[in-house]
């Protein structure tokens, strides 16, 4: 296993990774041609010129998206940002292709072909079921306590595919919307995969019966919504918002949404406009607030601090939005350090660095409200091809089958699933409630508050505090 050095690899590729990645990890994002965002807080509607068209009324938080000549309405507005998923990876960092879901577990060295849920190590250091190992070892499990039954989480995203076997009868049909543009409906349209892998984070049901089994999400017994913003590989961010309100009004108990301004949209010294961003986007937070819906976010994967006001994520940094950073392994089962049982995969020595290690990429900083499982590699190892070297990803669902992933995006619905877990306990709770339980019973590992906010999460401590 090669040497791996966080704040070696920040310092020697930081410019690369701020050019490529941010929020979900976006390639490029650029001004939305002719459409902007009115602040109706300093605009009167009555004197918005009729030729100016309206896309999304979200006027319940005195905005509108709109689409015409900016120049000629009196008042606060700015420009939509165009966010462009050109890369398949659509949003991680990192991705690597996994089996069909009628496919053999990708055989490995230890006992016979790994099951597909062996490889969540992220669901199971939190001991969410025994049926995540195929050799479960009893006990109270997570799921025993709570598994979301009666919760609704929207994910905001990509589009999310509910062919998948895991996913079968997860997502609401009715509820579900294409908040684009574009003449299609709620799922996938060539943005690739992103959503669907959210989405089995989130709620997954191991359901596939194929040979190597399924995934299992945080919260199998919620439903989802898909709130379709990404055309292709473009969305736009007062799409996006649209699918916030949309969210809050369907009576969502959060939103995931692993999406935020790409780099360099993250200065405001150089693009001023920023500061209107961020009263739009805590606006629309603060109604979707005020409906009892917790907005979680994926806190960027630039490796930045995001502390100094020199730096403006958002809408991570906007005012209501739960900011989740990401963490994750080196050495889950691979490397120099094997085990003949799946079960100590986690566990001692085997491990070059623990699951609650902060991933090489993700933002940091006073912005951060946790951090939670999103992912981690050892690069070299990874680019290299090295058997295994993929399972330090996040694994979940994707489109014909599974595959991981790292981001923050992968950290956000570990949240989110989390947010349903307490909401099916607690079905009163308020978002503050259930935001101050998220954050009290986390844990705080090495890297301190900088890189885990309040603290890594902790569905263990989490449960038995709402229960």
């Amino acid at each position: 296993m090669s040497d791996y050095n966080r704040r070696r690899f920040l310092q020697l590729t930081g410019a690369t990774v701020s050019a490529a990645t941010l929020g979900a990890g976006q390639v490029t994002a650029q001004n939305s041609d002719s459409r902007f965002f009115i602040n109706l807080r300093d605009v009167d509607r009555s004197e918005i010129p009729d030729d100016v068209e309206i896309v999304h009324d979200l006027s319940q938080a005195d905005v509108l998206v709109a689409r015409g000549d900016q120049d000629r309405v009196d008042g606060t507005t700015v420009s939509d940002l165009t966010i462009d998923l050109s890369a398949d990876g659509t949003g991680a960092v990192r991705s690597h292709d996994g089996p069909s879901t009628t496919g053999e577990g990708e055989g490995h060295n230890h006992d016979g072909p790994a099951t597909n849920s062996e490889y969540q190590w992220d669901k199971r250091e939190q001991d969410l079921a025994n049926e995540l190992t195929d050799k479960p070892g009893g006990g109270k499990s997570i799921h025993d306590i709570a598994t979301g039954e009666g919760t609704r989480v929207a994910v905001v995203d990509s589009g999310v595919d509910d062919s998948h076997p895991d996913l079968a009868g997860v997502v609401n049909d009715d509820l579900s919307e294409n908040v684009s543009e574009d003449d299609y409906d709620w799922r996938p349209n060539g943005a690739g995969n992103h959503g669907t892998h959210v989405a089995g984070i989130i709620a997954a049901t191991n359901s596939n019966d194929g040979p190597a089994g399924g995934v299992l999400g945080t919260a199998p017994e919620t439903e989802l919504v898909s709130y379709r913003m990404f055309s292709g590989v473009e969305g736009k961010q007062g799409d996006g918002y649209a699918g916030w309100v949309k969210a809050a009004e369907a009576g969502c108990d959060a939103i995931n949404y692993s999406v935020g301004f790409p780099a360099p949209y993250v200065y405001p010294d150089e693009y001023p406009e920023l500061l209107q961003e961020l009263r739009i986007a805590e606006q629309v937070a603060e109604y979707v607030r005020s409906k009892g819906t917790v907005i979680v976010n994926s806190a960027g994967n630039d490796g930045l601090d995001m502390t100094p006001r020199s730096t403006l994520s958002l809408p991570t940094e906007a005012e209501g939005v739960f900011g989740v950073s990401a963490t994750g392994p080196i050495g889950y089962g691979w490397g120099g350090k094997h085990s003949d049982n799946e079960a100590k995969w986690l566990t001692g020595n085997r491990l070059e660095e623990p699951t609650t290690q902060p991933a090489f990429y993700t933002n940091y900083g006073s912005p951060v409200d946790i951090s939670a499982a999103g992912g981690n590699a050892d690069l070299e190892a990874l680019d290299s091809g090295i058997e295994g070297a993929a399972n330090d990803l996040v694994y979940s669902t994707v489109q014909g089958g599974y595959g991981w992933k790292a981001g923050t995006s992968m950290a956000a619905p570990q949240v989110s699933g989390a947010v349903a877990l307490v909401r099916s306990l607690r079905p009163d709770a308020s978002v503050e409630e259930v935001e101050k339980l998220i954050q009290d019973t986390a844990s705080m590992p090495a890297g301190g508050e900088s890189y885990h906010g309040a603290g890594h999460l902790d569905l263990e401590a989490l449960v038995k505090a709402a229960r």
